[in-house]
């Protein structure tokens, strides 16, 4: 079983539908001098290991190295952020959305929230909590 080699539960796999829609928004791969080095790390690979980042909520630094480097895989979400490749991804399910349960695109909502973190700074103590 993955699960029992990785040391990730399978569901974090991508299923095979999702990445045949996945994989036709990724920019098509620069082809770039052999040089040497690792070869690139699998696009599907490192997506799986994206989505176990943002579904967990664990730092880059604490992806378990089953699923890839967090430098590469961290590299690799820039890479296809600056290209727009999870704008695509959201376009993309929302169409699909739409067109499943026609979405009333009159009405929307945004949600949001900015505060300051509670009794921060000098205002509540004169001293640092760690200092003695």
């Amino acid at each position: 079983m993955i699960s029992q080699i990785t040391g990730v539960d399978s569901s974090y796999c991508i299923p095979d539908v999702v990445w045949d829609r996945i994989i036709t928004l990724l920019p098509s791969s620069i082809r770039r001098k052999k040089k040497t080095g690792r070869p690139r790390m699998d696009d599907r690979k490192a997506m799986s290991a994206i989505f176990y980042v943002l579904r967990t909520g664990c730092q880059w630094n604490a992806l378990p190295r089953s699923l890839g480097a967090s430098s590469t895989v961290h590299d690799r979400f820039q890479e296809w952020r600056k290209e727009g490749v999870f704008k695509r991804m959201w376009i993309d399910g929302l169409s699909v959305y739409d067109k499943n349960n026609r979405i009333d695109w009159k009405w929307q909502a945004m949600d949001g929230v900015i505060t300051k973190a509670p009794l921060g700074g000098k205002k509540h103590r004169t001293k640092s909590h760690r200092q003695k």
